[in-house]
């Protein structure tokens, strides 16, 4: 009787599984159907994501280089105040020392405008472009920046 009653038990989850898990054919088109058209709109949702992460990077290094100009332009500007005070020092100097003094105050000055026109001229051609001018005109900066502080040394 127990053997009866297991066998039949059986028997019914087994049916019971079959049963549930047939589909129709139309329903498993469906199915697909609908897997394909959420596979559509997940793929554009990621198109409109790149895009709209393509346009942010783009904002960012705009205002990235804005910043650096804003920046830069300051420091040349502290630069030139600078080289107009070492000339006021210069004309009290003896005149073995003041040709000596104006010669290299003179390639200071000039380095300064080379790197005020430089920023100025820069094109905005991509970040490969931008790190390397930018690495390349702090590293002149920082050199202009050590040869004015060398200039105030020697002239005290």
């Amino acid at each position: 009787m127990k053997k009866s009653i297991f066998i039949l038990a059986a028997s019914a989850l087994i049916a019971g599984t079959m049963l549930t898990s047939c589909n129709s054919s139309s329903k498993k088109v469906e199915n697909a159907k609908d897997n394909v058209q959420d596979a559509k709109d997940n793929v554009q949702d990621a198109k409109d994501n790149v895009v709209e992460a393509k346009q942010e990077l783009n904002q960012a290094l705009k205002d990235s280089i804005q910043q650096f100009r804003k920046e830069s332009e300051e420091k040349i500007s502290a630069n030139e105040k600078n080289i107009a005070e070492f000339k006021v020092r210069i004309a009290k100097e003896k005149r073995e020392n003041k040709a000596k003094y104006e010669k290299r105050l003179a390639e200071l000055e000039q380095k300064n405008s080379d790197m005020k026109k430089d920023l100025q001229e820069f094109k905005e051609d991509g970040r490969e472009s931008w790190d390397s001018f930018r690495l390349k005109f702090n590293h002149d900066m920082d050199e202009l920046g050590k040869a004015l502080k060398g200039f105030t040394v020697k002239n005290k």
